[in-house]
């Protein structure tokens, strides 16, 4: 794969590291040469560098871009790389060869790539030609260095390529005059397809406007026209597009056309003689004669060497005209002008053009490192011509510079004339005083006028360093960026000795190649020689700078325009001299005569820079010693004639030495017999040929009038010595000699004035006197008591105090300084306080327990001096361990409040403290304190969260442990509450158990567990009462399954309860008069909600006070109750207007069949409720309202208080169930009465063999209407019904006596028989009995209160409210009227 290319192995590019970017401040960039000679250093050693100016440096773009107009440069890309120009020069002259000869040369293709002639024409010559190779068969080798595998019979190939195109033509070079290759080995065959044509025409030129301009090559053919007859207009045919896309192409082989051979035939045979073979001298053979087109001879084909089978096509050359076009010399190359004249406008459309179309990308989005790769792969091949234009050393002057200048075209604004005069203005930069360029009379265009360059994609410049090794300086006002790359100036020599062993021959036509600026060559192959390469992208608005004879080179990205400029510094002067040495020996111009610059240095040695000066006498130094031992050779020579010439005012061209072209201005050599032509006294004995002693020395100067220009020179460079002298002796000055700091700011202002250099001397000088200024104020500051930031004392510390030996120092250094500062007397007497200061705390260091108060007073003390005292941070020690102690021994005095992290801040703070006996004891006392205190409070912990929990006396055991710790413990004061509080637990659950006989409530036991399940004790009746509960709430779910019904809102509580809270219907409230009869107990609390009666059930004593208070409740039901059956009973008297009623649960008039519920006497249409399963059934029917559960059997109930008796535990729902069941059995007992007296036998048997087949809920309210009418007629029913409801509801609703009630509780019966709960319905009248209620059914009500009503009609009776329907708050706001006055009056209840 080596065989497509120069380089195999760098095709790939890989960019050589970066060179230093620098970013200089506003205060640098001040200065540009004093911030160059700063970054030199740095940046000689990489030969190049950029810079970048602060951000706001922006000059304005001041060049006339309407008038700028150039001729660009055509540069052909791959004609610019070394190598592979010597490579196209071979391809060359192989081409001319064989066109000569009447064939055109075709490259064959081997391994489907283009042979590279020239590698194989090289690799046989070094191994011994074409003869060797064959002989000792090693053209496989050759293929294998090729690059090439091996095993591919790739030799034989070779050898024949070889053997058919380059040994003829090594043979001619050798001086054989032979045809290289036969007619049928030349043809243009169809075996000969594999051979591409050399493309020698199409490389030549390059049209680039209407009229073509021919290439360096296309002129030295086109000198050779008169010899070579080609087609017209072939030249221009099937031209490289400038603009091809990226990537691997072969360029379209040119069409050549085969052109009829002009061969001369044999002409008649009267014309025989004419012709004849110049090898036999035989005109014989006529058809096989051929005719020179050169020079006419005549050959005969079988005679030439080798002998031609057949005539050859095309033009013929006989070997005599072959060696004398072949042996021409080549002109030197060089980049020729293009034919069109662009502006700005115009070059930057064609360029961006040529970008966007090459890259096929917009030309801001093409990488830079794609365009710098595919630049050096395009220079390295010959396959691919690409031609770009660069617009280079366009005069600043013709155009303007892009800079502002004074007096220039471009309007500045106003904020812009800072640009006119800064010292980075290129038109500034070569003629400011620091620049050596500047005592150059002449303007030299592009160093000291700067030059302007418009660049496009790929436009190159070349390796070369600048003109007389000078300084380079380049911006880039605009565009894209340009690449570049350098190499240091020490480097140079070995850059140059790379470049000549890799291209000899180029450098052998051109000595001084490198000077042209027309070569390049791959950073990558010279740093593969050990060549040091640097690269950048310099980018708009930055500066590159070259450095003395650094070599530099690179390429444009695109379409930019830069300036650029010359200039030299004092290190540059030896350069300079040893740059016109090197020129001499290249034989190459000079732009200026370093003499001349020397000598008008010389002259203007009074307004010298001093440094300059300095320089300008050791260059002039050597020069005066190389002109006076010229002088005296050409003395010995025989020169005797010598005539004084002023050769700075003649022009540069007319001083040049004919031999060396080196300008002459000290002195030349000329002779009479050519006046005009003169020699340096380097090349005397090459000036002609005439006697010596006729020749005329011509001299600018003599030795005399140079030696006091010297002297001018010296003295300027020595007019310090007497200043330096000075200041030596002011500085080595001895105690009272010496001189004060106003002095020694003269001596300063004095060089700075004279312009001195800066040397040692002066820095020194000025160190001094900085050091003395600063001591003198640091001294006035330690006498003001000030503190400051010294920067630099005699110690050399930087902090903000002196220590004592500093101080000591300091006044020391107060005395030794050269000069005298007044200040020193009275430093010295602050040093001798500081020292007593010293006395004192020396002695209270020494006590073992300084008080706390003594190390203050000498901390106080201390304060007002400005120094660093030793004594003070060991003070500063004490005073803290003392503090420590007192806080130490405070927080002991007081254990409570001791904690873990107060010993362990106090630990952590002496922790800090400096090594000292008693802390440390105090120290260990505290830890071992704390060690104790973590230990039983991690135990205590542990003990705290164990599971199980942990006995009590192991408990209390471990708070008797820690019972004697002195600190706050947490967790063993959580530990001896627990056991605190599980001793009373215990107490007062023993008291739960020990209440005599009492049975504790729910709401106790379950606040006890509770209590006891929060204490992290063991404690061992808490399981039994845990289970106790459990037991309790098993038995309410089983009540709750036994009386609610599914998904009953209800809860158990509410349906055992009598109801209180019953809705007696809206209606129109009015104020009325109420009789509240008290029997002269104390009123009891209202109970108003079932919320209510749960409080008052919990809070009672026991279950006769329980019994009472659902006792009250069920007298206020029965109040309830019964008014709502009385309405209910109203609304459907006969008189009432039937359409207007609202009944059943749809609230609409009756109509059809209706239910009556057995309760609240309410209507319900027989679709809107349930109706009873089983019509016949004697159980009563109850609406959805009033059955609120599923009325178990006795049976079942009897059990459930049986089994909460045995669980010995109160709860609501119990005294609830409790007086339930009293209530039904009270009601058994009142109806077995009441069968009695009516003598009811069936219904006396159907109870005596069912008894209380079911419980009435509430308490025994539900009618026996169906069960006591099966065997009687319809009156006898209704009577028994009006009766029954008058009598029997008496005993349902009154309340039992109390003292009957606690006769019931000494019943320990767990299920009481009929017989033995008899007892429980009342015997005895009460007080209530003694008034008389005039109802038709007075229901004879008991209990703390009875209301009462008046009736607001004409009878004025008081009747028991329950009695005749009335609630508490219908009698306080409406008028009541009993039934006897509204009959009697006609009035209608509302």
């Amino acid at each position: 794969a080596g065989c497509d290319g120069p380089h195999p192995h760098f095709g790939n590019f890989i960019p050589p590291p970066e060179c230093p970017v620098f970013e200089p401040s506003w205060e640098e960039f001040a200065d540009p040469f004093a911030f160059i000679n700063k970054i030199r250093p740095i940046a000689e050693k990489t030969g190049i560098c950029k810079v970048r100016p602060p951000p706001d440096w922006q000059p304005p773009f001041a060049c006339d871009v309407d008038r700028l107009h150039f001729t660009p440069r055509i540069q052909r890309l791959n004609e610019l790389e070394a190598q592979t120009r010597v490579k196209l020069n071979f391809l060359d002259q192989i081409a001319k060869f064989w066109e000569l000869q009447g064939c055109t040369l075709k490259i064959p293709h081997v391994e489907r790539k283009i042979l590279d002639l020239y590698l194989l024409n090289k690799l046989v010559a070094e191994e011994g030609g074409f003869d060797a190779i064959c002989r000792e068969r090693r053209w496989t080798k050759i293929a294998m260095k090729m690059g090439f595998a091996p095993g591919r019979a790739v030799g034989s190939h070779l050898r024949a390529h070889y053997e058919r195109i380059l040994y003829p033509y090594n043979l001619f070079q050798a001086g054989a005059n032979l045809l290289c290759v036969q007619k049928h080995m030349l043809t243009n065959d169809v075996k000969d397809r594999e051979y591409k044509p050399h493309d020698l025409a199409q490389r030549q030129s390059v049209q680039l406007a209407e009229v073509s301009t021919p290439a360096r090559r296309a002129k030295r053919m086109g000198a050779e026209g008169g010899c070579i007859k080609t087609e017209a207009g072939g030249a221009s045919e099937n031209r490289p597009n400038l603009r091809r896309r990226m990537g691997s192409f072969v360029v379209k082989p040119e069409s050549v056309k085969e052109v009829a051979a002009h061969v001369s035939l044999k002409a008649p045979h009267h014309q025989v003689d004419q012709y004849v073979c110049l090898v036999c001298g035989s005109g014989t053979d006529e058809d096989r004669l051929l005719l020179c087109d050169g020079c006419d001879d005549s050959y005969h084909t079988f005679c030439l060497i080798p002998p031609l089978h057949d005539v050859p096509k095309g033009d013929w050359r006989c070997p005599k005209c072959l060696a004398l076009e072949c042996n021409k010399p080549q002109e030197a190359f060089g980049f020729e002008q293009a034919c069109r004249d662009y502006n700005l406008r115009a070059f930057g459309d064609m360029a961006d053009s040529f970008k966007s179309d090459y890259f096929n990308l917009p030309v801001h989005m093409v990488p830079t490192e794609l365009v710098e790769k595919e630049f050096w792969r395009l220079v390295s091949t010959i396959e691919e011509d690409v031609t770009v234009e660069y617009g280079a050393d366009i005069a600043s002057k013709e155009f303007g510079s892009g800079f502002p200048v004074r007096n220039g075209k471009f309007k500045v604004a106003p904020e812009d004339e800072v640009y006119l005069d800064s010292g980075w203005n290129l038109n500034n930069m070569p003629v400011m005083d620091p620049s050596v360029l500047t005592h150059v009379t002449a303007d030299i265009c592009g160093m000291k006028l700067p030059w302007l360059y418009v660049g496009m994609c790929f436009s190159s410049f070349c390796w070369h360093i600048e003109d007389h090794w000078s300084y380079s300086i380049n911006y880039l006002h605009w565009g894209e960026p340009k690449t570049w790359y350098g190499a240091p100036g020490y480097a140079a020599e070995q850059l140059e000795e790379v470049m000549k062993k890799l291209a000899p021959e180029l450098f052998e036509a051109q000595p001084d190649l490198l000077h042209q600026l027309v070569t390049i060559m791959n950073p990558n192959i010279l740093m593969a020689h050990g060549v040091p390469i640097y690269r950048t992208n310099q980018c708009a608005g930055e500066f590159v700078i070259t450095f003395p004879r650094a070599y530099h080179s690179g390429f444009n990205q695109g379409f930019n325009f830069a300036e650029a400029v010359n200039f030299c510094t004092v290190d540059w002067m030896p350069l300079g001299r040893q740059c016109v040495d090197h020129y001499r020996m290249l034989h190459r111009y000079c732009v200026f005569s370093h003499d001349e610059l020397i000598c008008k240095m010389a002259s203007k040695a009074e307004t010298l820079d001093v440094v300059l000066a300095s320089a300008v006498q050791k260059d002039m130094a050597v020069m005066i010693r190389e002109e006076r031992e010229l002088r005296e050779r050409v003395q010995k020579m025989g020169v005797v004639h010598c005539q004084q010439t002023e050769y700075d005012l003649l022009p540069d061209d007319e001083c040049q030495c004919a031999r060396c072209r080196t300008t002459c201005y000290l002195s030349a050599l000329t002779c009479p017999c050519n006046p005009e032509v003169l020699v340096c006294l380097h090349h005397a004995q090459d000036l002609c040929s005439c006697p010596v002693e006729g020749y005329t020395l011509h001299y600018r100067f003599t030795l005399d009038e140079l030696y006091p220009m010297m002297k001018a020179i010296a003295l300027r460079a020595e007019s310090y010595n007497f200043w330096a002298s000075h200041v030596t002796d002011i500085l080595e000055a001895k105690l009272d000699k010496k001189k004060s700091l106003v002095e020694f700011h003269a001596l300063i202002e004095e060089s700075e004035t004279r312009a001195f250099p800066e040397n040692d001397l002066l820095r020194h000088l000025r160190m001094v006197t900085q050091d003395a200024e600063k001591c003198s104020c640091v001294a006035q500051q330690l006498l003001n008591g000030k503190r400051q930031t010294r920067s630099r004392l005699g110690g050399g510390k930087s902090q903000n105090q002196l220590t004592v030996e500093e101080l000591k120092s300091f006044v020391r250094q107060l005395y030794n300084l050269p000069c005298s500062i007044h200040q020193a007397p009275l430093l010295k007497e602050l040093l001798n306080h500081v020292e007593d200061f010293q006395q004192e705390s020396e002695k209270v260091l020494a006590e073992e327990t300084p008080s706390a108060v003594e190390i203050q007073c000498l901390l106080d003390v201390s304060s007002d001096f400005d120094v660093a005292l030793p004594e003070l941070p060991v003070l500063r020690e004490r005073l803290e361990q003392a503090r420590w102690l007192e806080a130490v021994q405070a927080a002991s005095s007081w254990p409570a409040s001791l904690s873990l992290d107060t010993m362990r801040r106090l630990i952590d703070q002496g922790v800090g403290l400096a090594p000292l006996s008693s802390v440390e004891r105090a120290m260990a006392r505290l830890q071992e304190l704390l060690t104790v205190s973590e230990h039983w409070e991690d135990q205590v912990h542990n003990l705290i969260r164990a599971r199980p929990h942990h006995c009590l006396e192991m408990l209390e055991a471990a708070v008797q442990e820690v019972e004697n710790i002195p600190a706050y413990l947490p967790n063993c004061l959580q530990l001896k509450d627990a056991v605190s509080r599980a001793k009373e637990w215990l107490q007062d659950a023993e008291n739960l158990q020990v209440l005599g006989g009492r049975i504790p409530v729910l709401d106790a036991l379950l606040d006890l567990v509770s209590q006891g399940r929060s204490i992290p004790v063991q404690l061992d009746p808490l399981p039994r009462l845990e289970s106790l509960v459990s037991e309790v709430q098993a038995w309410k779910e089983c009540a709750a399954k036994t009386f609610l019904t599914k998904n009953s809102p209800f809860t158990l509580l509410e349906v055992l309860c009598p109801r209180c809270e019953v809705s007696t219907g809206a209606q129109k409230s009015k104020g009325k008069r109420i009789k509240d009869f008290h029997c002269g107990k104390k009123k009891a609390a209202k109970l108003e909600s079932l919320s209510d009666v749960e409080r008052a059930l919990s809070e009672s004593k026991d279950s006769a006070s329980a019994m009472a208070t659902l006792g009250e409740v069920r007298l206020k039901e029965m109040e309830v109750l019964f008014s709502i059956r009385m309405a209910n009973e109203s609304k459907l008297l006969p008189a009432v207007n039937c359409s207007s009623l609202h009944v059943c649960v749809c609230q609409e008039a009756p109509k059809g069949s209706m239910l009556i519920c057995e309760l609240c006497r309410d209507a319900f249409h027989s679709n809107c409720v349930p109706s009873p399963s089983d019509p016949r059934s004697i159980q009563p029917w109850l609406c959805p309202h009033c059955r609120r559960s599923e009325r178990p059997p006795l049976d079942r109930v009897l059990p459930l208080l049986a089994s909460l008796q045995r669980l010995r535990v109160r709860l609501p729902e119990g005294d609830a169930l409790r007086y339930l069941i009293e209530r039904t059995v009270s009601w058994q007992h009142r109806m077995q009465q009441v069968s009695a007296s009516w003598k009811l036998p069936a219904l006396r048997d159907r109870l005596g063999s069912t008894p209380f087949a079911k419980v009435g809920i509430p308490g025994g309210l539900s009618s026996h209407k169906k069960e006591v009418g099966c065997g009687l007629d319809k009156k006898a029913k209704r009577r028994l019904e009006r009766e029954g409801r008058c009598r029997t509801k008496k005993p349902q609703k009154k309340k039992p006596k109390l003292s009957k009630e606690k006769s019931r509780e000494g019943k320990t019966a767990p299920t009481p028989s009929p017989s033995q709960l008899s007892d429980l319905s009342p015997s005895d009248d009460s007080e209530d009995d003694m008034v008389l209620c005039p109802a038709e059914c007075c229901q004879q009500p008991e209990g703390d209160e009875v209301d009462w009503v008046q009736c607001d009609g004409s009878c004025n009776q008081w009747f028991h409210q329950v009695c005749v329907g009335v609630s508490p708050e219908l009698a306080e706001k409406e008028d009541y009227i009993c039934v006897s006055c509204t009959m009697k009056d006609g009035f209608v209840r509302k």
